[in-house]
């Protein structure tokens, strides 16, 4: 244990070192996902007036009140039709109305909606037949958004709604956090790439890919350099493409075999390493520090391992580079499933399927949690987080859970709780 380096110290010695990339102009159209890098403030209220809520009929309250309407039904004179879309141009009066299309501008005199389905009517007249309280079925002005307000904050990340409050606040270009870079490297000349022929003593490089993927759903943007074949100089070239991007990702060849040359070309390079082992299972072997200043990270070869540790370290770095306020994934308590031993000396990682059933979460792993079985991964919907000290868990043991996916079901409520275990800014 004296050389493994916690998980918390590691995210710590990352985060501390990660610097946020600066801003760039983008499209409405180009934003989603995007995290905003200035705060939008309204510039006038949405609604911008007062408009109806219904179709139906605009009226003052003291024509309509009455206590028996439907015994004596009031009768008013129609005077306009205001459709949505155009102002009215008339005034209601004593024993007048107006009819009135939803999202409509409310007309000066009234101070009511009625239903339309709570009328008679013919073009010139309208019967009403029940009550309604005064300001029924109206829109206030500014009842979403009142001018000089800050709608959405820098720092937020743009989803479909914020895109769609962007657009009710007519900001066509918003500034936004540039996207991080992300040099990805595989190692070893026992792996075979996609597109080219193979023998059977070959293994397809899909850590490439799968960090890759990896990458852009935390909004970066990937650039594959391939694989490196096992001699330093194979290593040091790919290495040195790779340092204009802003973080590279290099897996395998971070472990002490013979062909594991990474610490040496790091070394060699200049490398300002910070640490080469974690007190974590699967990803013990990883490797962190600064290259010419940019970010590097050597993670393990097995496909489970580097998919685990990019989660846990390159992520949260790529969230604080992009301008995000916190870095880690949502993160809720579950009932466990199963019964699950390990040593008192690493945190582990077990992949697994978290459910709700009758309001309680649930978790259960996806069974074999070998290293090297990417299946795990595949039906996994979560990381089941079991601390160092942590010897056994039994069915009913409480365990904490980070949501790779499926965070739609969780309540608002839950969503808040969640959020508020991520890692954030420090």
């Amino acid at each position: 244990m004296t050389n493994l380096t916690p998980l918390h110290e590691a995210q710590q010695t990352v985060l501390d070192t990660t610097v946020v990339l600066g801003l760039e102009k983008i499209s409405l159209l180009d934003a989603l996902g995007r995290t905003l890098g200035e705060d939008i403030v309204a510039e006038r209220d949405n609604p911008p007036w007062d408009n109806s809520a219904m179709d139906g009929f605009a009226v003052r309250w003291e024509d309509i009140k009455q206590d028996h309407p439907i015994q004596k039904p009031v009768t008013l004179a129609v005077i306009e039709d205001v459709p949505a879309g155009r102002m009215p141009s008339k005034t209601v009066g004593v024993g007048q109305a107006i009819r009135i299309m939803t999202g409509a501008p409310i007309p000066q005199g009234a101070d009511t909606v009625l239903k339309v389905e709570d009328t008679e009517h013919t073009p010139s007249a309208v019967r009403v037949f029940k009550p309604e309280l005064r300001g029924s079925n109206i829109r206030p002005r500014g009842e979403d958004v009142k001018k000089g307000e800050c709608i959405i904050a820098k720092g937020t990340p743009i989803r479909s709604g914020e895109a769609g409050m962007l657009a009710v606040l007519a900001k066509s270009f918003v500034f936004a956090y540039q996207r991080p870079r992300v040099a990805i490297l595989s190692t070893g000349d026992e792996l075979a790439d996609l597109d080219e022929r193979f023998s059977d003593e070959k293994i397809i490089n899909s850590n490439s890919y799968g960090m890759a993927a990896a990458v852009q759903e935390a909004g970066g943007i990937p650039l594959l350099l391939g694989i490196a074949r096992d001699t330093q100089a194979a290593l040091k070239e790919k290495i040195s493409q790779g340092l204009n991007a802003d973080i590279l990702v290099l897996s395998g060849g971070v472990s002490m075999g013979d062909y594991d040359f990474t610490k040496a070309v790091f070394h060699e390079i200049g490398a300002e390493m910070n640490f080469w082992k974690l007190a974590i299972r699967p990803g013990q072997p990883l490797a962190f520090g600064k290259i010419q200043g940019k970010l590097a990270f050597g993670l393990p070869g097995n496909p489970v391992s580097s998919m685990v540790t990019f989660e846990q370290l390159v992520r949260p770095a790529m969230l604080k580079m992009g301008g995000r306020r916190s870095y880690g994934r949502p993160v809720v308590e579950a009932v466990f499933q199963e019964k699950f031993s390990k040593r008192p000396d690493r945190r582990h990682f077990l992949r697994g399927v978290l459910s709700r059933e009758e309001g309680v979460f649930k978790v259960r792993t996806t069974g074999d949690q070998g290293s090297g079985i990417l299946t795990s991964m595949v039906k996994a919907n979560c990381l089941i987080d079991v601390p160092v000290e942590i010897e056994r868990l039994n069915p009913g043991d409480l365990v904490t859970v980070q949501i790779l996916s499926g965070e739609t079901w969780l309540t608002k409520a839950e969503q808040g709780r969640a959020d508020g275990h991520r890692l954030s800014c420090c």
